[in-house]
């Protein structure tokens, strides 16, 4: 197991490589000047020219990548063009809202999927069964803007169960934390929630099906106890799978999720550094969304150890 963690991080590195190499390509090619944008549309062409020679956008585009990419290997991902602010302040500050965030949506559609999953497998063909499919469906269409705003809506505005806007941090009120989550977290979680759901009752019908099961029936086991201990353990790896490439679109969703329920993470910076053509800040931003997902990536191939003992002898 340690070798497999040696090598993911291993291959990691030519990965952000590349990533690095295409963010900054990427914000290079958005239309405009930021040093129009930063002088100001009034500004004399030679306050333009001195805020470029500030900026060291005069400079060829390898020296400010070298100059970049080298900072941010020290973790210094430099400095906002507009407050002057280091972005990996900005970024560590907004940070722990778009993680906890995002841990509340992957709980939440775990809650959902797998009891939905066990009781579609378990009456394969009833009406139970054709409900789950349906909500699946659902749940995977439905728009997740037009959720919030249903949610805000009626639980938040009309009813004032909780809260409509806002984050509180964990360290803060953990009671006020979860609060301020609930509503957010669901609208980001049902549609992984559908698509796990969707995925585990597959993966338990053909778990059903194998004779270690059937044994263990024979044997007497009770039906929660055969698939707590045998059939979800064995049906989780395809599930797993899809979980980890849902993180990558649970960490794109938080952009429209924050922006509805008011939260300040991650990706409210993002529009506004988008908005302001703040190169550093996008740059910082798309850097450090990566990273997460390749953690998040490694800790799913580490999962595999425990699920398949296969892996571990490999």
């Amino acid at each position: 197991m340690l070798q497999l963690v040696v090598r993911r991080l291993a291959a990691m590195v030519p990965l952000l490589f590349l990533v690095s190499l295409i963010v900054f390509g990427l914000v290079l090619l958005v239309p405009g000047d930021p040093a129009i944008t930063i002088a100001g549309e009034n500004a004399t062409q030679a306050q333009i020219e001195a805020t470029r020679e500030r900026l060291g956008l005069n400079d060829s585009l390898l020296e400010q990548y070298w100059r970049w990419a080298s900072h941010a290997v020290q973790g210094d991902l430099g400095t906002s063009m507009f407050s002057n602010r280091s972005v990996s302040g900005a970024i560590a500050e907004r940070f722990p809202a778009t993680v906890s965030l995002t841990a509340v949506a992957i709980v939440m559609a775990l809650l959902i999927s797998v009891p939905a999953a066990v009781a579609a497998a378990t009456s394969r063909g009833r009406w139970l069964d054709r409900f789950a499919t349906v909500g699946t469906s659902v749940g995977v269409a439905m728009p997740n803007f037009w959720l919030g705003l249903l949610l805000a809506t009626a639980l938040a505005l009309n009813l004032r169960l909780l809260p409509a806007t806002g984050y509180v941090p964990l360290d803060d009120d953990p009671v006020a934390w979860l609060a301020h989550l609930l509503l957010p977290g669901f609208t980001l979680g049902l549609a992984a929630a559908a698509e796990l759901a969707r995925q585990l009752r597959s993966s338990l019908i053909d778990v059903f099906d194998q004779d270690y099961l059937r044994t263990a029936r024979a044997k007497g086991l009770r039906t929660t106890s055969v698939i707590a201990k045998h059939a979800l353990k064995n049906a989780a790896t395809p599930v797993v799978t899809v979980l980890g490439m849902r993180i990558s679109v649970l960490l794109g969703g938080t952009v429209v999720v924050e922006q509805i329920f008011g939260i300040p993470g991650l990706g409210q910076l993002a529009i506004t550094a988008v908005l302001q053509r703040d190169l550093p800040m996008v740059q910082g931003i798309v850097v450090v969304t990566a990273v997460m997902v390749m953690l998040a990536n490694l800790a799913v191939d580490l999962s595999y150890g425990y699920l398949n003992p296969k892996v571990r002898a490999q």
